[in-house]
């Protein structure tokens, strides 16, 4: 990117933050808000305490925020205010709204389609041939710019009957996958290992912070890597998690972030080494910068 663009894209969000400040925020209306909880029992299930947070953080999100429908699919409040709630639960822990959402000022637009969404991909094959083809998605979240989602499948995790991810049990939540893969951007291409707060779990420095990481992080990913393996070739049990998650480090991540969000205790279970660390990230004794 060049140095005026570089400056443009300054001077824009510079703008946007301005506004935002200036503006006053409007208030969720209470029927919407509480059938918003109603929908989602992991939302429901919070302390009032919470929720209040919860609603404070969603309100800036939604006056910050552009909410695009595609193919003609019209963008309600009631839809708008879903995705806002379940976009911002993992920052509910870092600060007042108005710092805590500037996680997210890469971007403003959020695309919603009625459906899954066709992508064009291409991939390079051992000879070096490229290769392109076309990928279903439920959403996307692209570095520097807007995220896509799936109504269809925000839709399908609401409620406690929410659908569940391929052959094993965890519940899906396409939102709250695409902003993990928001907050995992943060410090560059998603890699399935986001920014850690100031002395995370009694870290000295960012470095240490992301070595502890990586000691939990990455012996999990190649143990879940090889139960997919061993369930697609030999007929093993699936796991509970969902086994897209075994496709990258970053999406490990993101499904990893659904299921702790949405299924803490069973999240807990299967994964005791993970569960602290997510705790921490998300709850910090220490602000995140």
């Amino acid at each position: 990117m060049s140095l005026w663009r570089q400056l443009g894209h300054w001077v824009r969000r510079l703008a946007r933050r301005a506004r935002s400040a200036v503006s006053p925020v409007p208030e969720i209306p209470a029927p919407l808000w509480l059938s918003t909880l109603a929908a989602y029992p992991f939302l429901s299930s919070l302390t009032l305490e919470e929720q209040s947070k919860l609603r404070a953080l969603a309100a800036v999100f939604l006056q910050r925020k552009r909410f695009h429908g595609a193919h003609g699919l019209q963008v309600s409040d009631a839809m708008a205010l879903e995705i806002a709630a379940q976009a911002c639960l993992p920052l509910l822990h870092w600060g007042e709204p108005q710092g805590a959402l500037s996680w997210y000022d890469d971007f403003v637009g959020i695309v919603v389609h009625p459906g899954d969404a066709v992508a064009r991909r291409q991939s390079m094959d051992e000879a070096g041939v490229i290769h392109d083809y076309d990928e279903v998605i439920m959403g996307e979240a692209m570095h520097g710019g807007p995220v896509m989602l799936s109504w269809q499948a925000i839709g399908a995790g609401r409620g406690p009957h929410a659908s569940h991810h391929g052959h094993g049990g965890q519940a899906a939540n396409v939102v709250i996958h695409e902003f993990a893969h928001k907050i995992d951007m943060r410090n560059g291409g998603a890699d399935g290992c986001p920014p850690l707060p100031p002395g995370f779990m009694g870290s000295g420095s960012a470095r240490q912070a992301r070595e502890i990481w990586q000691a939990a992080w990455a012996p999990a990913y190649d143990a879940f890597r090889e139960q997919i393996t061993i369930a697609e070739r030999f007929g093993g049990e699936w796991p509970w998690l969902d086994g897209y998650g075994a496709t990258a480090p970053a999406e490990f991540f993101a499904v990893a972030c659904e299921a702790f969000f949405v299924d803490r205790a069973r999240f807990a279970l299967e994964f005791p080494t993970l569960e602290p660390l997510l705790a921490a990230l998300f709850k910090p004794a220490t602000r995140h910068p």
